[in-house]
């Protein structure tokens, strides 16, 4: 047996905890270093807590590979900045940071996100649809609720009983999430969104959304990143596809439909379980999977839940109850603020309920995560200048 890979990781929360007891019964890898902010004497009971860390620098000297899901796009960004310099492919678990700033790291070294939660799960499965001679005409995301502007109560509720934490099921809640990861999907596949926001489609199935949103695909000449409310079925993703008419006869014994599109549902997404396959893939030369692209079409903007007034502070944008993530075209709102960057963030001016915040409205602190968005976003408008 050849020496085990040295797998660093990013954050100790649910998705890191479980990600290191995968590691620790893998025959093939090894966790070098676990970098955390939390004071390590207090995580001894933590999995692995012996190579815990509170050191950038000696993550990055004991690791062939980094594997990033702190879920915090300004830590997260500093890190992979650092992992990027010293040449480590780096894999994320992390759709809110590459939505902000992947892009800017994705023009400078090898990032890729991660199988297991949704935007990694429909980069996977397109390959497989591809390599079978579907054309996607849909990525799609499953989505049992949603509630704009739910209360702190509810909130507080629902992340006691699941184990997570507050702006998670927040984020989770309002579409926040949902809106990110097609964001994510959409750069990285090279398709587009129907409109600002999405459109969501409410229906029984998979397929009866997935067929609603291929005729849009039909009709405005892309594949459409998007997703599905729908309470009935199996979380998960899924691609409605069409293929060669040649085969339908074959398809409907295959028990398929009709056509003339097809949806191929992957009814499970089993986050930290999953990543290991993408760790695999990248130290065997398999390259990318999924990333926010060198140069995004769309972006999550911030949209106010309440009206917002000057001196008001965001501690931070993802879960709050404050503002939400939406779907945006950067080309249409070039001035929006991303909700990623929304941390210690204080309103200079009058912002409405429902409105997209823009740089006027806000004061950001410095940070790398800014200045990489900005020239994100020069590069974007550039781009569709061309």
């Amino acid at each position: 047996m050849g020496t085990k890979k040295r797998i660093g990781v990013v954050g100790t929360g649910l998705i890191g905890r479980g990600l290191i007891m995968a590691i620790e019964n893998d025959s093939e890898l090894e966790i070098s270093r676990i970098l955390t902010r939390r004071n390590i004497e207090t995580m001894q009971s933590f999995p692995s807590s012996t190579v815990l860390t509170n050191s950038i620098d000696e993550l990055i000297a004991n690791s062939d590979l980094i594997v990033e899901c702190s879920g915090d796009v300004l830590y997260g960004t500093d890190v992979i900045d650092q992992a990027i310099r010293a040449s480590l492919p780096v894999v994320t678990m992390n759709t809110e940071l590459q939505v902000t700033t992947g892009s800017y790291f994705a023009r400078r070294g090898l990032i890729t996100e991660a199988e297991g939660d949704q935007p990694g799960c429909i980069a996977a499965l397109r390959e497989n649809v591809l390599q079978m001679g579907f054309n996607p005409l849909v990525y799609g995301n499953v989505k049992g609720f949603l509630k704009l502007d739910p209360s702190r109560e509810e909130m507080e509720y629902w992340s006691g009983r699941n184990g997570t934490t507050l702006g998670m099921t927040t984020s989770f809640t309002d579409g926040t999430k949902v809106q990110m990861e097609q964001v994510l999907v959409a750069n990285g596949l090279g398709a587009g969104i129907a409109q600002d926001g999405l459109l969501g489609v409410a229906c029984e199935t998979a397929h009866e959304g997935g067929v609603q949103m291929a005729e849009q695909a039909k009709k405005v000449g892309e594949p459409l990143s998007d997703y599905i409310l729908s309470p009935k079925s199996p979380p998960g993703v899924f691609v409605t596809a069409e293929i060669d008419e040649r085969h339908k006869d074959a398809l409907r014994y295959y028990k398929m439909g009709e056509g003339p599109y097809y949806t191929l549902l992957v009814n499970y997404h089993l986050c930290h379980l999953e990543i290991l396959k993408t760790v695999r893939r990248v130290l065997a030369g398999g390259g990318i999977l999924l990333n926010n692209g060198e140069h995004p079409r769309i972006s999550a903007a911030a949209v106010a839940k309440k009206d917002l007034h000057p001196g008001d502070t965001i501690d931070r944008g993802i879960g709050s109850f404050e503002v939400r993530g939406v779907a945006v075209e950067i080309a249409r709102n070039p001035e929006h603020v991303p909700i990623g960057l929304l941390s210690q963030a204080v309103i200079r001016r009058p912002v409405s309920a429902g409105q997209i915040l823009t740089f006027e409205d806000v004061e950001l602190p410095p940070s790398l995560a800014l200045n990489a968005w900005l020239e994100i976003r020069e590069g974007a408008l550039h781009a569709v200048a061309q």
